[in-house]
């Protein structure tokens, strides 16, 4: 098995050449095997119509020349000289019981008497209408055909020299032909398997160019793409180039996903980093002066004041981090009856008492709205998203907040839309692509001022994702709506 696959060529242009040139070699062995056959057969058989027509002649002349009763006694077999009209090379032999006698035609129509040698092996030659081929000693190969008249056997042949010179010119020709045809189609195969190959080794040429790009990290960027002329999917080129060109799309998507992934990662870093600093820093300067030796017990107290202030919102941004962790894990929520109005009605009311400058309104139904979920996490949603409208609007702005029983992938009542709407200031444009990205505010200073980590909108999202839901956003001008859709 080895041996086979050493001689097997491993390029497709070998092999399709080599493919080639055998199959040629084969229907030129068989049109040659059956030319010679057919050639050997007719010209077989225009022999036997001649030894047939050359053994009448001899009968004719054997009861011509031989008297009624038989051979005589003594005279030494019949004359045979009376045989005329024998091509040269044809041989007459007359054999009884005692007496044998046999001519062959000479070139010049004289008559060469047969040893005894040569009419021994024509003895027991089988009877019958067929002439048999028979190789004799001295005399080559014949076509024999034998008979018996009167107690005489007869025997005629006609030499089948010339036949077998025939055929073996034709065999001669005939593999010279083959072999020229093997040749030429051997070179004509070449040249046509390459040309048609040229598009698959373009293909892989192009493969082989993606292959050599830094995709290990990094930007990748847009890469190589197999040519249009390429890609007509009605040719098995034209799939295999397609093919690449849709795998090298989803490559391409992959690792652009891979490298925002990274730089989500390192941004992430760097703002929880950043975040987590802040609060250190400042129990660590409170710390220290707390532990001056002049610090008196009013300023120790105030010291442990905002080390615990500090302490908590270090713990509540660990706490965030860790709930969008477990939601980016797939950690499963709770799943029970909430009623979404009632979530509501209490995330109004506490806006109202933390911010009583602002104007809050309700739109709801007349039924209760109820889901199946975790009503701890989506208060939390409704929680940020309320925070949220606050914080970045000024006062007396107008938060309305509504829900609704609505339709959802197309089946009626069969989940809940929550909307809150105000008509502040809105989203910048700038920050409306990346609003729901970690650590996104609307200050891009950090100051503390400027309130919370940027987690907020971001867990709202993940929340609303992990029940199956959506949440967006529509902002312009005066018009601001996040709408949290839930499935029921």
């Amino acid at each position: 098995m080895e041996l086979v696959r050493r001689l097997v060529p491993a390029s497709l242009t070998a092999r399709l050449v080599a493919t080639v040139v055998l199959l040629v070699a084969l229907v030129g062995l068989l049109v040659s095997a059956l030319t010679t056959a057919a050639l050997d057969n007719r010209l077989t058989g225009q022999l036997d119509d001649e030894v047939a027509a050359s053994h009448d002649r001899d009968l004719r002349a054997l009861q011509h020349g031989l008297p009624i009763g038989g051979m005589p006694e003594g005279s030494g077999g019949p004359d045979i000289r009376d045989a005329r009209a024998q091509r040269a090379g044809t041989l007459t032999a007359y054999l009884t019981g005692d007496v044998a006698a046999g001519i062959v035609v000479t070139e010049r129509g004289g008559r060469e008497q047969l040893g005894a040698a040569e009419l021994a092996q024509l003895s027991g030659l089988p009877r019958g209408g067929h002439p048999t081929a028979r190789g004799l000693d001295g005399l080559g190969e014949y076509r024999l055909l034998t008979s018996e008249v009167g107690g005489i056997t007869l025997v005629t042949g006609v030499p089948s020299d010339e036949v077998d010179e025939t055929l073996a010119s034709i065999v001669l020709w005939e593999v010279l032909f083959t072999l020229l045809a093997v040749g030429a189609a051997g070179g004509l195969a070449v040249v046509v398997v390459r040309r048609q190959l040229q598009p698959l080794r373009d293909v892989a040429r192009t493969a082989h160019e993606v292959a050599e790009l830094p995709l290990a990290s990094g930007e990748v960027g847009v890469t190589a793409r197999v040519p249009e002329s390429l890609t007509d999917e009605r040719t098995e080129v034209g799939q295999v180039g397609s093919a690449l060109n849709v795998l090298l799309g989803h490559m391409e998507s992959s690792l652009d996903a891979r490298h925002r992934s990274e730089q989500q990662v390192r941004q992430f870093v760097a703002d929880a980093s950043h975040e987590l600093r802040t609060p250190l820093a400042t129990i660590q300067g409170y710390a220290e002066l707390g532990l001056r030796a002049d610090a008196d017990p009013e300023r120790v107290l105030h010291v442990l004041d905002r080390v615990q202030g500090e302490a908590r919102r270090m713990t509540s941004l660990v706490e965030d981090l860790l709930l969008l962790a477990r939601l980016d894990a797939g950690r499963p929520l709770a799943r029970e009856e909430v009623d979404l109005t009632h979530l509501v009605l209490e995330a109004v009311g506490d806006a109202r008492v933390v911010a009583p400058e602002h104007r809050w309104q309700l739109d709801l139904g007349d039924e209760a709205v109820v889901v199946t979920g975790d009503a701890q996490r989506l208060h939390q949603v409704l929680a940020n998203l309320l925070t949220n409208a606050r914080r970045h609007t000024p006062a007396g702005t107008t938060v309305t907040v509504g829900v609704r029983s609505a339709a959802v992938d197309g089946r009626a009542s069969s989940g809940a839309v929550v909307t809150v709407h105000d008509d502040g200031p809105g989203v910048p444009a700038e920050l409306q692509a990346t609003l729901f990205e970690r650590f996104t505010r609307g200050d891009a200073s950090r100051t503390r001022d400027s309130g919370g980590a940027g987690l907020g909108l971001s867990l709202a999202r993940a929340i609303a994702t992990a029940h199956g839901g959506t949440l967006t956003c529509a902002s312009g001008p005066g018009d601001t709506t996040f709408t949290l859709t839930l499935p029921a």
